[in-house]
């Protein structure tokens, strides 16, 4: 018997089918084999690994601080325009009971007398 026969060649196993299953939960994933996977990765891996998730988080840390600094300077400007413009008002309302030059003395007063408290 000297006649070629073919034997099929291996198909490949990445269409599986697998058909109903069992208990007939069909929207449920297969159950696989517990493989533990804890001792795989190499140490260096791991130490590279947390390098990189510290540099993250210190990323982010740096961000929030950046962010809450620019709201910090941003309350501080509505603030110093708030104190403004109630002086402002102050002094016009000064200015409707005296003269202006005496209003003015005053002022320059005022300001002599902040710089040299702060």
């Amino acid at each position: 018997m000297s006649s070629t026969t073919q034997t099929p060649a291996t198909t490949p196993a990445t269409a599986l089918a697998t058909g109903m299953r069992k208990n007939g939960k069909k929207w449920q994933t297969p159950k696989k084999a517990f493989r533990p996977s804890a001792g795989l990765t190499s140490y260096a891996k791991r130490q590279e690994v947390r390098k990189q998730h510290d540099a993250n988080k210190e990323r982010e840390r740096e961000m929030k601080e950046e962010k809450k600094a620019e709201r910090q300077a941003h309350i501080q400007r509505i603030k110093d325009k708030r104190a403004a413009k109630e002086e402002k008002a102050r002094y016009e309302k000064m200015a409707e009971k005296m003269h202006a030059k005496r209003v003015e003395r005053l002022k320059r007063r005022e300001k002599r007398n902040k710089l040299l408290s702060s």
